[in-house]
Order: C-alpha cells, then sequence, then structure tokens
C-alpha cells in the first residue's frame, strides 16, 4: 500500500518555476516507477513525466520536454517535479502517481494516486 500527497503549488507568472513535491508512505515506494499527470479544467488529464524505482531512467511528455524534470529521493520517500519557463498552458491540477501496471509508463494505469495540487500560471 502506498499513500501519496502532492505540495508545492501554487500561484506563479509565465516564464517561472515551481518543484512539486511528492511525499509517499509505504514500504513499497523504493521499489515502484512513479509519474506526475495534469488535469486542466475542461480536459482530461494527461501524462507529463514517469520515473522508474531507481531514478535512472526518465519519461516526458513533449510539451514539458526541456523544462520540467522528474527525479525521486528513495531514502525520503519524495517524487519530484521540478517545473521550469512555466507557461499559461501548464495551468493545471498536478497529480502524482504510483504502481505502474505495465512497462509503458506513458499509458500504463496507476494503481495509487494522491489528491493533487494547483498550479496557477498567469500571463
Amino acid at each position: 500500500q502506498v499513500q501519496l500527497v502532492e505540495s508545492g503549488g501554487g500561484l506563479v507568472q509565465a516564464g517561472g518555476s515551481l518543484r512539486l513535491s511528492c511525499a509517499a508512505s509505504g514500504r513499497t515506494f523504493s521499489r515502484v516507477a512513479m509519474g506526475w499527470f495534469r488535469q486542466a479544467p475542461g480536459k482530461e488529464r494527461e501524462f507529463v513525466a514517469a520515473i522508474s524505482w531507481s531514478g535512472g531512467a526518465t519519461y516526458y511528455a513533449d510539451s514539458v520536454k526541456g523544462r520540467f524534470i522528474i527525479s525521486r529521493d528513495n531514502a525520503k520517500n519524495t517524487l519530484y517535479l521540478e517545473m521550469n519557463s512555466l507557461k499559461p498552458e501548464d495551468t493545471a491540477v498536478y497529480y502524482c502517481a504510483a504502481d505502474p501496471s505495465g512497462s509503458n509508463y506513458y499509458i500504463s494505469v496507476y494503481r495509487y494516486w494522491g489528491q493533487g495540487t494547483q498550479v496557477t500560471v498567469s500571463s
């Protein structure tokens, strides 16, 4: 069992940066891949980034590649998303997720989800 709690969201101007954190509880955190997703008003939830259990492999949506960095600290049971050069279109509720059903992290069903944190980017 893994419980996830996101933090770090807020209001930022376009071009600014934010760092999201996802604190995980449960002994299996360090053995599962994890990801970040987001959902904007009126839109479907979309994949943002994922990271392997070791942190050795990372994956990004094209829309955030080069601007966002996903990382994890297994000793602290924490997942991070560093977001740079933010754009108004990055405005969404951001969710962390854990334990994907398959090896394609872009489309897998994730078993555990956090409650989300709001990110708003003003123009």
